[in-house]
Formats: structure tokens, sequence, C-alpha cells
């Protein structure tokens, strides 16, 4: 099968947040196919939010480029969103009004937004609690509003920084499943940044393994594992969980 096409470029990125502060990114290259589940996971300090952040234009790289589809990303855009690990979602609206919240800035017709609003929820399987207020809402559900609003815009990127990290095991296996079938079904392009392997195991298609000091990629490995082998007791996780600890202990031994 033939390697799907590039829909992400990231090509000599470096960082430093202040010219006389030492780099927390340095030479990054990285090609994230159209529609792949792409994890970039590594200890707290090795950049991996950084990078998630240049990427979504909300930080400029001190060197090199990032392209999506071929554009350069100097700024947000509707079409690559990121979730965060908090939901940020404004606490005196409803479900309902905080997913159609960007619908509203975009000035499309309140019929529109509330077909779609609708049609989001429901994929969410929120779609009995469009009219509660958020802050009545559990800690799964309000993320799960959050991923609704970020799919509002229709967008070719989803950006996922740790949004599950704060959840309960037993809420967030339950999202890290439902987000990854909703990308496929979607045809979304998925970037995670987790420092949690099995997390990476069961999301991505490739876990892309990076290292401190300053924040590099020192690896990758392939998550080749068929359905029934995306269970933390399948011996292929496990072995797959190994190797991708054998690259951090690599990695360790160059600092």
């Amino acid at each position: 099968m033939a390697p799907p096409a590039v829909h992400i470029d990231l090509a000599g990125i470096g960082h430093r947040f202040g010219r006389h502060r030492p780099p927390v990114l340095a030479s990054i290259d990285l090609g994230v196919g159209r529609g792949e589940a792409v994890a970039l996971v590594g200890r707290s300090g090795c950049g991996k939010s950084t990078l998630l952040h240049i990427l979504a234009g909300l930080l400029r790289p001190s060197s090199g480029h990032v392209r999506i589809s071929g554009e350069a990303v100097t700024k947000p855009s509707a079409r690559w969103n990121m979730m965060f690990q908090s939901p940020s979602l404004l606490p005196w609206m409803s479900a309902a009004e905080n997913v159609g919240l960007g619908l509203r800035y975009a000035g499309l017709a309140r019929a529109t937004i509330r077909a779609r609003v609708k049609e989001l929820l429901a994929l969410v399987h929120l779609d009995t609690h469009g009219d509660d207020n958020v802050q009545t809402l559990s800690g799964g559900q309000q993320q799960r509003v959050a991923l609704a609003r970020s799919l509002a815009t229709r967008p070719e990127v989803l950006l996922l920084d740790e949004p599950f990290s704060a959840l309960d095991p037993f809420t967030r296996a339950t999202l890290q499943t439902e987000v990854r079938s909703l990308a496929r079904e979607l045809g979304l392009t998925l970037v995670i940044v987790t420092h949690d392997v099995d997390e990476a195991l069961l999301m991505a298609d490739r876990a892309i393994v990076m290292a401190p000091g300053p924040g590099r990629i020192v690896g990758e490995v392939a998550v080749t594992l068929a359905a029934d082998g995306r269970d933390r007791q399948h011996l292929d996780f496990q072995a797959l969980r190994q190797e991708v600890l054998a690259r951090f202990d690599a990695a360790a031994s160059l600092l």
C-alpha cells in the first residue's frame, strides 16, 4: 500500500524563547500523511507542546517552516483546530451555545448553526444535553463539548494537547477510542501530544519519540496493530510498548 500523501510538513523547526535562552527545539523534520494519526510522545520538557503550538499557528518558530496542504502556517486557522488539556468552555453558556460559538463569529445563518450543532452533539453522544449548562456536565462530557466545538468548522487537522490527562481512566479510555474512530470517519489528520506511551499506541498510526536538551526527534515506531491488538493486555501491544520505551532509554543515554 502506498503511503498517504503528505498533509503536514515540518522542516528544520527550531525555537527558543528569547535570544539568550537555550533552544527548546532543534532541527525538527517531520511529515504527516493525510488522514494519519501521529503521536508526539516524550517526557515533560522535551518541547512537545511547543511544537504543537507552532503547528497550530499560535507560535512562530525561530527557524524552519510548517506547511499544511502546501500552505504556510503563520497564524491560527479554522482548517486546523486544537484541543487543550482544559476544555476552556464559557461557563454561562449551554453545551449547544459553546459548540456553535465559532460558527456565530464566522457569520453563519442561525438555522445553519442550529443544524450543525445538533449534528455535532449527536456525533459526540451529547444530543440530549444541548440545553444543559456546561457547569452541570461531567469532566468527560465537557471534553466532548470541546471536541464538538473543535469539529464545528470542519477542519482538516485536529491537534490534541493531552486533552484527556485530567480525566478518570475509564472516561479517558472511552474518549481515546472514540476520537480515533471519529477521526477516521471524518478523514481528519491527527497530531497528539502525550507523555503516556499507552495513549500513543491506542490512538496513533505512528509514535514519534522526542527527547529534551534541546527537543528533538530521536526515533519513531509504526503502530501496526490490528483492531483487536489495540488492547493493553495484548502481546503485540506490550511488545510495541517495550519498543517505544527502549527508544526512550536509548535517548536518555545520549544526554
